[in-house]
């Protein structure tokens, strides 16, 4: 069925007039009446009585009426919305953040974007990179920020967003607190406050302690950072943070320290699903994520 079928007949309809329809219309009568007939053929009923007097409605041609108008009305929404869409005065991104991580690195160019495109709405659901990729793989998120980086081969396309090293934090009270510098290996027998082990970072700290050749003694795990931090504090243990996040910490009872001949770094990515359609929206906030990062680099 031909919208435009709709929008000529429901004109006619309102003015019982071919000829008044053709002028508001600005379309040739025949080709109106032809869209009328057509209408007809395609229903299988008549939708008005013509006589010489006066055009009228069939009973037909009432109910048609009625929901022609819904029709038009909910077409003409429905272009409405697209525009929204399309100029992102509208639309949802569906976002998976590590807790610990994605803010910190990664709130700026949200805020940058939501002034913006003040209309899209950002629905962050703050978890670890394992369940954001499972999100994305299942689409239940649209986009992931995640700390370790899929191979290239996979079925995500990525972004690298930032590689960023792991620092010490211990309290100043702790034998480590004055270096400048701590080799990972002198964290042998030291009680860690690790990230939780559905977090890739976790399994990357054990790893590297493995190839250190001990194994941690873990006191406590968590996924928020000022958890971390508190039990620090309260000389529970030692914990490793990334470096940009430790910048951001203004506690004196705290002390910061590079790792030397580490291999453990926080390599934030933003992935979303290969060989999937991607909403507008979405795909702005990708393009416009580029441009971001290129700028900070």
């Amino acid at each position: 069925m031909d919208i435009r079928h709709l929008e000529y007949f429901t004109e006619v309809a309102k003015h019982l007039s071919f000829t008044k329809a053709s002028q508001t219309l600005h379309v040739t009568q025949p080709s109106i009446s032809k869209a009328i007939k057509n209408l007809e053929g395609e229903l299988g009923v008549p939708l008005f009585y013509r006589s010489s007097k006066q055009l009228e409605l069939t009973d037909a041609g009432k109910a048609v009426l009625i929901n022609a108008k819904e029709v038009l009305q909910a077409f003409k929404n429905l272009t409405l919305e697209l525009t929204d869409i399309m100029e992102l005065k509208s639309g949802e991104i569906r976002i998976g953040i590590p807790p610990i991580v994605g803010a910190a690195f990664f709130s700026k160019f949200i805020s940058q974007y939501k002034e913006k495109y003040p209309l899209v709405k950002i629905t962050l659901t703050e978890v670890g990179t394992k369940k954001i990729k499972l999100g994305v793989e299942e689409g239940t998120l649209d986009i992931g920020l995640i700390c370790t980086l899929p191979a290239p081969n996979s079925s995500f396309e990525i972004i690298n967003v930032i590689k960023d090293p792991l620092m010490l934090i211990v309290h100043r009270d702790h034998g480590l607190a004055l270096k400048k510098e701590v080799h990972f290996s002198e964290l042998d027998n030291e009680p860690f406050i690790l990230y939780r082990k559905d977090f890739t970072l976790y399994d990357l700290i054990i790893e590297e302690c493995s190839k250190n050749h001990f194994q941690p003694n873990i006191v406590c795990e968590s996924s928020q950072k000022d958890f971390l931090l508190g039990m620090v504090e309260g000389k529970m243990g030692i914990a490793l943070l990334p470096s940009k996040i430790c910048k951001n910490i203004s506690n004196d009872e705290i002390a910061v320290i590079p790792l030397v001949q580490s291999n453990v770094n926080l390599e934030l990515g933003m992935i979303w699903k290969k060989n999937k359609y991607l909403p507008f929206t979405v795909r702005e906030f990708i393009t416009t994520s580029r441009q971001y990062l290129e700028l900070e680099s």
